[in-house]
């Protein structure tokens, strides 16, 4: 299938990871694939800013200007030109959203992991996009590569090999896949987790209890069932967002607690005012601390 697996923005310098897409594919030549270009990612300084590794299945290419440079992934089939559409549009959105002293003074592996959101909005779109279509830079692109092809290497190329083989060159960070943690759970976070579970709990209760009465002789009260049933679910992604890290943690958490309200005000008539207003309560204070339990800052392992 041809398509666009995997994308990182690196540092050229030292090649420090800056960001990359958090999906994962567990084929062995993938991975095989992601070791060579953390070697490759750190010798980009020896190179032409444009570059293709080029493999039986997959390729990696690689755009370099300034300080920061954009890898990908990609299937052997998949074109070269639209490629580096994708990365020139991803090298772009980085340096929009960052300037050069921010990138300088990162000392930390997935200093922006936050830019994964948009590397897997633009992956996305170039996936999707048809045969037929072309992105908006694709004649500016193909001319380019007619006056300055990119650099061919092969993903076998002795260079790379070698640069597995030691451990990789300076500079080169173990860290193949970003590692998420979280900071520590605080006690009011532990309460909001308490007051959560017993109110999917609740939900789930008196759901069920709908449900049997809905399905013998009410088949209206379906509606009621879904509203609670919802909640529950809500309650249950609310606690693993707090536990977990998930990108777009933002948008799910307003999503949940939109759906929390909007279920309960549903309800009302068989829950009163209190019973509302304690559930949405829950669900204020499990989204704000949601939202305010942040990864931990990572320090950088030196190659070790």
């Amino acid at each position: 299938m041809s398509m666009i697996f995997f994308a990182c923005v690196v540092r050229v310098r030292d090649g420090l990871p800056l960001s990359a897409s958090t999906d994962f594919h567990f084929n062995q030549d993938f991975l095989e694939c992601r070791k060579r270009l953390k070697v490759l990612s750190s010798i980009l300084a020896q190179y032409p800013s444009r570059g293709t590794a080029k493999g039986r299945d997959l390729s990696i290419h690689f755009l370099s200007s300034g300080d920061i440079a954009c890898m990908a992934i990609c299937s052997s089939n998949y074109s070269t030109i639209m490629a580096f559409c994708f990365l020139e549009e991803l090298q772009w959105e980085f340096a929009a959203s960052y300037d050069t002293a921010s990138i300088s003074l990162a000392s930390r592996p997935y200093a922006f992991l936050e830019f994964d959101n948009v590397i897997q909005k633009v992956k996305r779109h170039f996936n999707c996009a048809r045969g037929s279509q072309k992105a908006a830079n694709w004649e500016k692109i193909e001319e380019e590569l007619k006056f300055q092809p990119p650099v061919q290497l092969k993903l076998e190329d002795t260079e790379l090999m070698n640069g597995m083989t030691n451990g990789g060159h300076a500079g080169v960070h173990v860290e193949v896949v970003p590692t998420y943690r979280m900071e520590p759970v605080t006690p009011l976070g532990i309460l909001s987790l308490v007051l959560n579970i017993m109110c999917g709990a609740l939900n789930l209760i008196r759901g069920v209890h709908l449900a049997e009465y809905s399905f013998q002789e009410d088949h209206e009260g379906i509606g009621n069932v879904i509203a609670f049933f919802l909640p529950f679910l809500a309650c249950v992604f609310q606690c693993y967002l707090y536990l977990f890290y998930s990108s777009t943690r933002k948008v799910k958490t307003f999503l949940l607690f939109f759906t929390v309200c909007l279920c309960n005000i549903y309800l009302y008539g068989l829950r009163n005012l209190w019973q509302i207003a304690f559930h949405i309560g829950v669900a204020s204070l499990s989204s704000y601390q949601i939202l305010m339990r942040q990864l931990m800052e990572k320090q950088p392992d030196c190659g070790v």
